[in-house]
């Protein structure tokens, strides 16, 4: 497997003077981050990343994430322009060596929480999501805001969004991600990029917005939908171990013996009373996954894809990113490395 860690560019507080000095770190997952959704990233912006990474001895092939234009989830006229964008980046990032794209489909909103400031017993703090406290929360009246989605629209392009998706069945939602796929694929084909598509998260429907790719029946519609060893998965153990009803261990054995895995996002979650979840540590007796039958199930089909430890709590006084502190998802790492290499 090939480790890798999320880097938020030259203003995350976490450097990649940091990163690198994570045993066993060796390359790098970013984005061009200031450029509008659905735009051409400068081939100037992908070099700087590119090059910022080698001189600390790092390797820039993994981007997350390629976002998608709303307009193209939603199948408005306006798509096939946003998709020619879409598909001229995964030309100019094949040519400055990236190998995987990691991007979702899901409507508005990116992943979840209800609290990312929550207070553990220990003083740490974690992310957290309660079904009961989202009941009460209106994204339209600006009672929800979470980092990476909060600024990204205002309140009535919001109305109007939740509007148009008012008008689309989830059947709709597919034929448009069947759409989307049949014209980016290829390309990606001719540039030697593995697209891996994320998890919903959490994997259910919210604010009465449909979401795909949830569970095993789900990802076997998905990657019936164009079948090819470059349509594949960015398998989240976070995002698709919130809901019990999924067998982490056993999917991911299943896809990665299928070379349908091309990115790992492992984590720990918690399963709470409440049908909700909370992230914990990555260590398996700090929450409700398996994390050493997740290693072996990867072990054991060959897997020598992108992994990365996924969102950390805030631990040691730390203050940054809710999720992408360096501390906890650097112990992150070496408990994963260590699982990996003690697995026969």
């Amino acid at each position: 497997m090939k480790m890798s860690f999320r880097w938020y560019g030259p203003d995350d507080p976490v450097t990649l003077l940091n990163i690198r000095q994570i045993p066993g770190m060796k390359h790098i997952v970013s984005a061009v981050y200031d450029v509008p959704v659905g735009q051409v990233w400068s081939e100037e912006s992908i070099v700087a990343l590119q090059k910022a990474c080698e001189e600390q001895g790092l390797i820039f092939d993994v981007v997350e994430s390629v976002p998608v234009h709303e307009d193209i989830k939603l199948g408005l006229p306006s798509r096939d322009t946003y998709i020619e964008n879409y598909c001229e980046n995964i030309r100019r990032l094949g040519r400055h060596g990236i190998r995987c794209i990691c991007y979702n489909f899901m409507p508005i909103f990116d992943w979840t929480r209800t609290d990312v400031h929550h207070k553990m017993p220990d003083g740490a703090e974690n992310l957290i999501y309660d079904p009961q406290a989202l009941a009460r929360m209106d994204p339209l009246t600006g009672e929800l805001s979470l980092p990476g989605w909060d600024s990204s629209y205002k309140k009535e392009d919001l109305k109007k969004l939740f509007e148009q998706y008012a008008a689309i069945t989830k059947e709709d939602l597919w034929e448009n991600l069947r759409y989307f796929l049949s014209k980016v694929i290829p390309v990606a084909e001719e540039c030697g990029i593995n697209m891996a598509i994320h998890p919903d998260d959490p994997p259910w429907d919210i604010f009465g917005l449909p979401r795909l790719i949830t569970d095993e029946a789900a990802l076997d519609r998905f990657l019936s939908l164009y079948d090819s060893p470059c349509n594949g998965l960015t398998f989240c153990t976070g995002s698709l171990g919130s809901s019990p009803q999924n067998d982490i261990p056993a999917m991911v054995e299943k896809y990665s013996a299928m070379g349908r895995i091309h990115f790992m996002h492992l984590r720990n979650v918690k399963w709470t009373q409440q049908g909700g979840f909370e992230e914990s540590g990555h260590l398996t007796e700090n929450g409700s996954l398996d994390m050493a039958a997740i290693i072996k199930a990867l072990k054991k089909t060959g897997f020598t894809g992108y992994v990365r430890p996924d969102h950390g709590r805030m631990i040691w006084g730390e203050t940054g990113k809710p999720g992408y502190g360096l501390y906890d998802r650097a112990l992150g790492a070496m408990y994963l490395q260590g699982l990996w290499e003690a697995t026969e």
